[in-house]
């Protein structure tokens, strides 16, 4: 990269740290546990609207991994988020009725809180329908994968999103509060993937699996991105473009080798396929807020109709992370 690239990158990194601070208005704290955020905890920071049925296992799975904050950006919502999660210590939350689509579907609320509060500390950003998975997570806290990337040198961790989805009707089986979401949703797609770079920043863009083969079968190239760096030790100076997908500075984006070896990675257990999916994806369709005019739930919106069985004769019933390594999907690197 030359000089003038490098510049570049660094203007658009200003740009998006001060578009941050002012999309920071749009934010009111409703519940403000920060102060009891260490210096060595690890956060987790989450825009989430109506999803108070997934928040118990949610938090469950992410308190046994170690994290030990969430600051989570509530847009909005209705369903009773905020009473249910009142009484938790371990929880911040701001409201607002901003824009989704008008805070680049909210990354610019989401920098704004890891700017302020993350600044030092390793910090988790996904989604409520995320569940993390890394090298050794069966035997080992996200504390020592934190402290092996300290020890490695290494600022920033990637993983694959990786959809999830029930053998039959989406809605078929209903989901209820507290279950773990895989007891439903525990097949994918082994293959099917396509791996390109991103010339601008340098971060691998990743496409596939069921939405691509089913929902997008006819324009996979418009299929929603795979590729996110969800595990970040924070610093002010840093900054969200493209939701998780990318990040400036620019080398944080290096999260893959180029000389042939492997580089440790995780995956992002995408359990969205429950029978709760149909009514938010209209409800996302009528709100507009998410990327390219709602493109995505459109495609999802006219499939639906038809109830598709996401399952294949190629699909791999999920069983644990040394699976997804043997697949080649994830990677334990030279972390032993």
């Amino acid at each position: 990269m030359g000089l003038w690239d490098s510049y570049r990158m660094r203007l658009r990194r200003k740009r998006r740290i001060l578009r941050a601070l002012r999309k920071s208005r749009e934010l009111r704290c409703v519940q403000d546990n920060t102060s009891r955020i260490r210096p060595k905890d690890i956060l987790l920071v989450s825009t989430i609207r109506n999803e108070k049925i997934r928040l118990p296992y949610f938090l469950k799975y992410y308190r046994d991994l170690g994290v030990s904050h969430f600051l989570f950006v509530d847009n909005d919502s209705n369903d009773g988020m905020q009473s249910y999660l009142g009484e938790m210590d371990d929880v911040s939350i701001w409201h607002t009725k901003g824009s989704y689509k008008a805070s680049n579907f909210g990354v610019d609320w989401c920098n704004f809180l890891l700017r302020k509060y993350a600044h030092g500390h390793w910090s988790l950003i996904v989604d409520p329908d995320e569940l993390f998975v890394y090298p050794f997570c069966d035997t080992r806290p996200v504390r020592a994968l934190t402290d092996w990337l300290d020890s490695s040198q290494l600022r920033s961790f990637s993983a694959m999103l990786l959809d999830v989805y029930p053998k039959g009707r989406i809605d078929e089986i209903p989901y209820k509060a507290g279950q773990n979401p895989l007891e439903i949703a525990h097949w994918f797609d082994s293959g099917n993937y396509t791996v390109s770079r991103n010339a601008t920043y340098g971060n691998l863009w990743i496409q596939g699996g069921p939405r691509a083969r089913v929902f997008f079968g006819d324009k996979p190239r418009q299929a929603p991105a795979l590729n996110k760096i969800p595990l970040v030790k924070w610093d002010r100076k840093y900054a969200y473009v493209s939701s998780t997908h990318a990040l400036l500075p620019r080398g944080l984006n290096q999260v893959y080798e180029t000389d042939g070896g492997e580089k440790a990675s995780g995956i992002l257990l995408h359990t969205k396929f429950l029978d709760t999916f149909s009514g938010k994806a209209q409800e996302e369709l009528k709100r507009r807020q998410h990327y390219a005019g709602s493109v995505e739930y459109a495609a999802y919106a006219e499939t639906l109709k038809t109830q598709p069985d996401l399952w294949c004769k190629w699909s791999e019933k999920y069983i644990n992370w040394r699976q997804l390594e043997i697949l080649g999907l994830m990677s334990k690197g030279n972390w032993a």
